[in-house]
């Protein structure tokens, strides 16, 4: 099965322009928050009427602009996961199940086996209220699978849980979702989240998406700055480069790099990266800690390169048990041309 989504929506001073298409292996919307990513699956769903463009599903045209089709929601057999799961409060979680089958005639058996599926039968009686976290997810997502969906929709499915339930649910939810076959849109503005879930990743920004990459071309080398920036990178300068070597003007260094790329660009550096080596080391730079942020596995070290104008730091991450510089003090800091991301203008 396959989702090919193309289409232009306005909504007052914001504009989305996606294009995409996925298929059988889960594809995330990856995004900072407001970039358009739970406007597109509304789209896809027939929440929202796009202004034009075309959603096709498995073959079946969901929406048409030029021909004038746009089929409502309870047509387009899209499963969709909200971000508060949007359960009947009146209904019991059987009935919550029961209200999304089809068929009359098989409705009973397919409730029990949703049931024992997701681990629900002590649990068939309540109300939402009665519920914790998972269990109204569960009870969600089974109503999803109960309408026997050609495509699933996840809008931050973690999003109202806290961290440690967020944790358990997420190996939980892959699970569950491991036998299902058809698209399945996953948004997320997590990188963790994303990247242990979704092997194929289409970045938005500001309402446009960028094309579908995988995740260890995202992390490896991301197309954009904007992709570098969600995919983890820290530090970022204005650059000039001549294919073998670039000039770094937010720090006052000049590094080689690998990337044929001429003249004036950006640059990227992971924080994770940088690595301290012996004074006199080539291409090496200079620096003075400026401060030292303590994490539970790593410290991260704000350095000043000497030719740094005021205020212009580099992150680096510095492991955590190991000889921490105290801030005042200098060290030699490198990185692999390999590792210096840059990005036209």
């Amino acid at each position: 099965m396959s989702l090919s989504v193309a289409i232009h929506k306005r909504l007052g001073s914001f504009s989305l322009d996606v294009q995409f298409e996925a298929s059988d292996a889960p594809l995330a919307l990856f995004g900072a928050s407001g970039c358009g990513k739970s406007v597109t699956l509304k789209c896809i769903a027939g929440i929202l009427r796009p202004d034009e463009g075309r959603i096709v599903l498995d073959g079946r045209v969901l929406f048409d602009s030029a021909a004038g089709i746009d089929l409502p929601p309870q047509q387009r057999h899209v499963g969709y996961l909200f971000q508060q799961y949007a359960l009947f409060p009146n209904m019991t979680v059987r009935q919550n199940i029961a209200c999304a089958v089809r068929s009359k005639d098989r409705r009973e058996a397919f409730v029990a086996d949703l049931l024992r599926r997701f681990r629900l039968e002590d649990t068939a009686s309540l109300r939402p209220r009665q519920l914790s976290g998972g269990q109204q997810q569960r009870t969600a997502l089974a109503r999803i699978l109960a309408s026997e969906p050609s495509a699933i929709l996840l809008d931050e499915p973690f999003s109202a849980l806290d961290s440690y339930l967020r944790s358990q649910l997420e190996v939980e939810l892959s699970q569950l979702l491991a036998d299902f076959r058809g698209p399945l849109l996953w948004v997320s503005h997590d990188r963790g989240e994303v990247l242990r879930n979704c092997p194929a990743i289409c970045v938005m920004e500001q309402g446009y998406s960028q094309p579908v990459t995988t995740a260890d071309a995202l992390m490896r080398h991301p197309a954009t700055e904007a992709a570098a920036r969600l995919s983890g990178c820290e530090n970022f300068s204005d650059a000039v480069a001549d294919g073998q070597q670039v000039s770094l003007s937010q720090w006052g260094i000049t590094l080689p790099a690998l990337r044929p790329i001429s003249g004036r660009c950006r640059a990227g550096i992971r924080a994770r990266s940088l690595y301290s080596v012996p004074a006199g080391t080539p291409y090496a730079f200079s620096c003075t800690v400026i401060r030292v942020m303590p994490d539970a596995f790593y410290q991260t070290l704000l350095l000043r390169p000497d030719h740094a104008p005021e205020g212009a730091l580099l992150r680096m991450v510095h492991p955590a048990g190991a000889d921490i510089p105290v801030p005042g003090s200098r060290m030699t800091a490198a990185v692999n041309p390999e590792d210096i991301l840059l990005f036209d203008f």
